[in-house]
C-alpha cells in the first residue's frame, strides 16, 4: 500500500529501499571539465567534427546520419546535455536547463533497457559510462523521480562485473560514473566499488614506467585527463585519493612527454590522430625514453628543430595498438620525414582496417611468408649516447627470424636501418614518406655493400587527422636477405665501402659500420 500511495502522491520522490535524489545527502557534482564548451542552444549539434545535425525536441535516438560509430556513441553519451547544464550554471539561462531536462527525460522514455527497436548504442557499456556524469550533473537542479530511477539503473549496470572493462580507458570511465552516482545518492557500496576497481584497473593499465597498455600514446593523454576528473570527484566526495593512483598518473606523464614530437604533435602510433597537440605535460629529464611496454622515443634536443624518432616493439597487439612492430617514424628540422598511415577512424571499412596492418607502417615484410598477427617483438640491444643511438630488435612475425638494427646520428640527422632474415629468405621494406618530402634514401645489399636500385614508388595514403586522407609517396625496396637503408633529410651523398658507410651533407659528414654497431 505504501508503494501505491507513494506513486500516486503528487511530488513524492521516495520509493522504499531505493536510493533517491529527494532523500540523498550526497553533494551534487558537475565537473565542467567533462563537458567541452559549446553553444548547443542554437539548433544543430556537431559531433566528432562532422557537419551539424538538427536533433529537434523529440529526438530520434536511432538516427545515424553519417553511419559513423563515434557519432552514434556521442549522441547517446549525452555529454552535450551536460554542456547545457554548464551553460545554465554559467549564464543563468533557464532555457538551457529546460532543454537539458527535456532531452534527458526524452532519452529515458525512449530507451528502456532491454527494449525492442532501440539503438545498439543506448545501453552499450561506454555510452553508459559517459552519460551517467551528465545525468549526475543535471541532478544538481532536477530531482524528479525519473532521474532518480535512471541514476539507480545506471549504477546497477555500471556495478555489474560482467560488463566491466578493467585495465582499459572504458573501465576508468565506468568507475568515474559509478563514483559520481554513489557520491550523489550517498550509496557507500557504489563509491567503494568504484574506488577499489579504479586502483586495480590502473595497476593493470599503466606499468611502472608509465606505459599505457592500450598501445596508443593518444590514450595515455586521455587516461591522464580522466584520472584528473576522477581525483576532482574524490575530493568533492570527501574521499582520499589513493597513493597508487597518483603514482601511476605521474608515471603516465613521462610516457606522453617523450611521445610529443618537437613540433608539438603527439606521435601518431596506434589509434591516435596525427594532429593531436597535448598540453600541460612536463618535459622529461632525458632526450631518450626506452619503455619496456614497447616504445623507443628519442630526440637530439628539446628545440622545435630537433630530430625525433620512434621505434615500436613489445608485447602482442591489443586494444588500440596496430601491427606496427619494428616500425620507425622520423622527424627532422621541424618536418616529418617518415610517417605511417596513422589513425583514420573506428569505422568498419576497408581503409581503417588497412591502417592497422604492417603494410601501413615502415616495416620489413618477408617475401612469400604469411604474417602472424599478435606476435611479440624483443628489443635485444641498445647503445645510447647524447649524439648517437643504436637499437637491435627481433621477432618471428613471418615464421622466420627477422632482425632490424637502427642507428640515429644527431649531428648529421642520419637515420640508418639494417634489416635481415636468415639464408634462404628475402625481405622488402616499406617507407611511407611525409607528403611533400623527398629525403635522400639510399639502399645497399649487405654484406657486399652493393648499392641497389629498382625501388618501387607508389602513391599511398596517410591519415593526417580523424576521417582525413591525403596522398603521399610509399617506397618499396627490392628484395634482399640483408638490406641497409640510409635516410637523410634533404640532399646527401652516401657511400658504402669496406664495411663503412659514409654520409656527406650540408650538416657535415659521418661514418659508421655498415653492420650498425
Amino acid at each position: 500500500m505504501l508503494i501505491v500511495v507513494c506513486v500516486l502522491a503528487v511530488g513524492c520522490l521516495v520509493r522504499p529501499d531505493e536510493p533517491s535524489l529527494a532523500a540523498a545527502r550526497g553533494r551534487p557534482m558537475c565537473d565542467k571539465t567533462q563537458f567541452a564548451a559549446a553553444d548547443v542552444m542554437r539548433g544543430p549539434i556537431s559531433f566528432v567534427g562532422l557537419p551539424p545535425v538538427e536533433l529537434g525536441v523529440d529526438v530520434d535516438w536511432r538516427m545515424d546520419p553519417y553511419r559513423n560509430r563515434s557519432w552514434a556513441l556521442n549522441l547517446h553519451a549525452l555529454r552535450w546535455v551536460g554542456r547545457l547544464v554548464v551553460a545554465y550554471e554559467t549564464t543563468g539561462a533557464a532555457d538551457a536547463l529546460r532543454r537539458a531536462e527535456g532531452t534527458a527525460h526524452d532519452w529515458v522514455r525512449d530507451n528502456p533497457r532491454g527494449g525492442t527497436g532501440i539503438s545498439e548504442w543506448a545501453w552499450a557499456e561506454h555510452p553508459i559510462a559517459l552519460r551517467a556524469p551528465a545525468l549526475v550533473c543535471l541532478s544538481t537542479h532536477v530531482k524528479a523521480e525519473w532521474l532518480s530511477d535512471t541514476l539507480v539503473e545506471h549504477a546497477v549496470v555500471l556495478a555489474d562485473a560482467s560488463l566491466y572493462e578493467g585495465g582499459h580507458n572504458h573501465g576508468l570511465d565506468q568507475d568515474i560514473a559509478l563514483l559520481g552516482i554513489g557520491c550523489r545518492l550517498d550509496v557507500a557500496k557504489w563509491r567503494d566499488l568504484a574506488l577499489r576497481r579504479m586502483t586495480e584497473s590502473a595497476r593493470r593499465a599503466i606499468d611502472g614506467q608509465g606505459t599505457l597498455q592500450e598501445q596508443a600514446p593518444r590514450y595515455g593523454v586521455y587516461v591522464h585527463q580522466r584520472l584528473g576528473v576522477a581525483f576532482a570527484a574524490m575530493k568533492e566526495c570527501g574521499l582520499r585519493i589513493p597513493k597508487e593512483l597518483s603514482t601511476r598518473r605521474r608515471a603516465l606523464e613521462s610516457y606522453v612527454g617523450h611521445a610529443i614530437q618537437p613540433d608539438g604533435r603527439l606521435t601518431a602510433i596506434g589509434d591516435g590522430p596525427a594532429d593531436m597537440r597535448p598540453s600541460g605535460f612536463r618535459r622529461p629529464d632525458s632526450t631518450v625514453g626506452v619503455f619496456d611496454g614497447g616504445y623507443v622515443f628519442g630526440r637530439s634536443d628539446w628545440s622545435r628543430e630537433a630530430a625525433f624518432y620512434s621505434i615500436r616493439f613489445g608485447p602482442p597487439r591489443r586494444y588500440h595498438g596496430h601491427e606496427d612492430h619494428l616500425s620507425v617514424t622520423y622527424q627532422a628540422k621541424g618536418r616529418d620525414v617518415l610517417v605511417e598511415a596513422g589513425f583514420h577512424s573506428y569505422e568498419r571499412a576497408a581503409y581503417p582496417r588497412w591502417t592497422v596492418t604492417p603494410e601501413a607502417h615502415n616495416v620489413p615484410v618477408v617475401e612469400g611468408a604469411a604474417f602472424r598477427p599478435g606476435t611479440a617483438t624483443r628489443l635485444t640491444g641498445s647503445s645510447i649516447t647524447p649524439t648517437r643511438q643504436t637499437y637491435e630488435l627481433t621477432d618471428d612475425a613471418y615464421g622466420v627470424s627477422r632482425t632490424r638494427k637502427v642507428l640515429v646520428n644527431h649531428g648529421t640527422d642520419v637515420l640508418a636501418v639494417l634489416d635481415e632474415v636468415p639464408e634462404g629468405h628475402r625481405l622488402r621494406n616499406l617507407w611511407h614518406l611525409a607528403p611533400g618530402q623527398r629525403p635522400t634514401l639510399v639502399q645497399f645489399e649487405m654484406p657486399t655493400c652493393r648499392r641497389i636500385g629498382g625501388q618501387r614508388e607508389g602513391v599511398g595514403e596517410i591519415s593526417p587527422g580523424y576521417l582525413k586522407r591525403v596522398k603521399t609517396v610509399t617506397i618499396t625496396s627490392p628484395a634482399a636477405r640483408s638490406l641497409l637503408t640510409v635516410i637523410v633529410p634533404g640532399r646527401a651523398r652516401v657511400s658504402c665501402d669496406g664495411g663503412t658507410v659514409t654520409v656527406r651533407s650540408r650538416d657535415g659528414s659521418v661514418a659508421f659500420p655498415s653492420g650498425i654497431r
